[in-house]
């Protein structure tokens, strides 16, 4: 009991702590995932206040959701600070700031332009556009509600597509404040005083510990293979190493990337969300690419692989997708290595599988070369391959006659004049 009793006494007179979480990508389940974790950090580690600096272009309204409701569940006061200058906090970045118990803005920033969009690049019916308007505008005007900021602005932002500057957001009691840096954010957030949970917190943060939490090996591979661009060009290398082994067996190391490249491939596309029929298309321009070296058609079928090849890459990841999409530049670059790559890497493997065996005695048959010595009783000595071998032969041979391997018997071979 007396134990406890210290202990309460001295979480009551513990330092204050602020912890620190950096997102600078699309809103997605990677982002939940990394506030949810950072979150959990600080209440296990005492901390006093949530900072999360944002700046990012939107994304999923799902994730987006799932974040707002990390900061709902967390006793700690939550700050959003849209940073650095030339950032932004658009779209479902937007609602995540003003949802923060302070939302804050660095000079040069803006937000809002929150708009829902279809991120699989179809088209919303008006039915179902107007019934996704109406939730978001409910839960825009649910969140200004709770944290007491202007809801006819903040319904703007997502009927509208209204983005405001910093200065415009803190006069339209959008955000709270407006914060040079780290350092005066810091210093003005001192004394505020915030509703959590029903109860009024004082937040203390000047001259206290900033402890920053960075991504996790997890969190960080996910973010460079989620990259769409990356993950369409380890897609391709993958189909490069697996079609390079299968034309030269036992090569083992390009088998064995390729079959990595195309697992990550594969699993960042998946995560970012594609265009099954783009996928396809990619792997039937593949196909039909090595068809045109097995069954040479004068190029119809390399051509008409490029097309499908093109035309699964553009369609393969939506341009509204919260990742971004794979540029043009790209796309046209990828499909002409593609197309070399196999007609040339393929030609040369077909023409490899089909010469004769090089090892052994056999890739002497058929060799030409030239009479070493004098053939006396039919015996005589032959360079061949860079070699001077015993050889017999039928017929009278002189010195630096060309001759003919006809069989090999042992060490000896039999020649011929060529």
């Amino acid at each position: 009991m007396k134990l406890l009793i210290i202990l309460l006494f001295l979480s009551a007179f513990a330092p204050a702590k602020v912890f620190l979480s950096q997102w600078k990508e699309a809103v997605t389940p990677l982002m939940v995932d990394y506030v949810k974790r950072s979150l959990q950090k600080a209440e296990r580690e005492g901390g006093t206040l949530f900072l999360l600096e944002i700046n990012t272009p939107g994304g999923l309204e799902s994730s987006m959701r799932e974040v707002i409701q990390e900061f709902q569940k967390t006793p700690l006061p939550v700050v959003v600070y849209v940073h650095p200058p030339g950032g932004r906090a658009a779209s479902a970045g937007a609602i995540i700031t003003v949802s923060a118990d302070v939302a804050v803005m660095a000079p040069g920033t803006n937000i809002g332009a929150a708009t829902p969009v279809q991120m699989t690049g179809e088209k919303m019916d008006e039915a179902m556009k107007e019934k996704v308007m109406q939730d978001m505008l409910a839960f825009a005007r649910s969140i200004a509600k709770e944290k007491g900021r202007n809801a006819e602005v903040i319904e703007k932002m997502v009927k509208e597509a209204l983005s405001l500057t910093p200065e415009e957001a803190l006069k339209e009691k959008v955000i709270d404040l407006i914060a040079t840096d780290r350092l005066d954010l810091l210093k003005k957030l001192d004394g505020m005083k915030v509703k959590k949970h029903g109860k009024e917190l004082v937040l203390k943060t000047q001259g206290v510990p900033v402890a920053e939490v960075g991504k996790s090996l997890r969190e960080e591979l996910l973010s460079i293979i989620t990259n769409p661009t990356l993950a369409y060009m380890l897609l391709l290398i993958g189909f490069y190493g697996i079609f390079f082994e299968l034309y030269n067996p036992g090569s083992i190391i390009p088998g064995a990337v390729g079959v990595i490249c195309l697992l990550l491939g594969l699993y960042g596309l998946g995560v970012i969300g594609i265009n099954w029929l783009g996928l396809l298309l990619i792997v039937a321009g593949i196909l039909l690419v090595v068809l045109e070296l097995v069954t040479p058609t004068f190029g119809g079928l390399a051509i008409a692989g490029a097309i499908a090849l093109a035309l699964g890459s553009f369609i393969l990841i939506s341009p509204e997708s919260p990742y971004g999409d794979i540029p043009i530049s790209v796309i046209a670059t990828m499909v002409a290595l593609t197309l070399a790559f196999f007609l040339l890497a393929g030609r040369m493997g077909l023409r490899a599988q089909r010469l004769k065996k090089m090892l052994g005695s056999e890739e002497l048959l058929g060799s030409q070369g030239e009479a070493y010595t004098d053939f006396v009783g039919g015996k005589g000595k032959v360079f061949v391959h860079g070699e001077i071998w015993n050889a017999i032969s039928d017929e009278p041979l002189k010195k630096g006659e060309q001759v003919l391997v006809e069989e090999v018997k042992g060490m000896v071979l039999k020649v011929k004049r060529a």
